[in-house]
């Protein structure tokens, strides 16, 4: 994985092979409110064996937002119709960096 991007102050590590996909943030204490995790091709996910809750912004092929599930807690699933990728952040930082369904994230 490597950090490829920037999305308002948040440096995102873009994991594109099956196995980030699958390890994700899995193992990790906290995710700090100023990184976040690019999964592609991604249109479902689960919070099985994390230690802390995260925001969930699901994007189409385009880069638009299409759901964004808020503060979606260990060992939940989340899934979105549409849906080509998905950006995890901390808990709360979706609503603090003021995302909504219909903004362009990703070019």
């Amino acid at each position: 994985m490597r950090a490829n991007i920037c999305i308002q102050g948040v440096n995102v590590i873009h994991a594109h092979h099956f196995w980030q996909r699958l390890v994700g943030l899995m193992g990790r204490r906290t995710l700090p409110t100023d990184q976040g995790l690019w999964l592609s091709p991604c249109s479902s996910v689960h919070t099985g064996f994390m230690r802390f809750a995260i925001d969930v912004v699901f994007l189409d092929k385009a880069g638009t937002i299409v759901s964004i599930v808020p503060g979606l807690r260990p060992w939940r699933a989340a899934v979105a119709r549409r849906a080509h990728s998905c950006l995890e952040l901390s808990s709360g930082n979706a609503e603090r960096l003021g995302l909504e369904p219909g903004q362009q994230l990703i070019k």
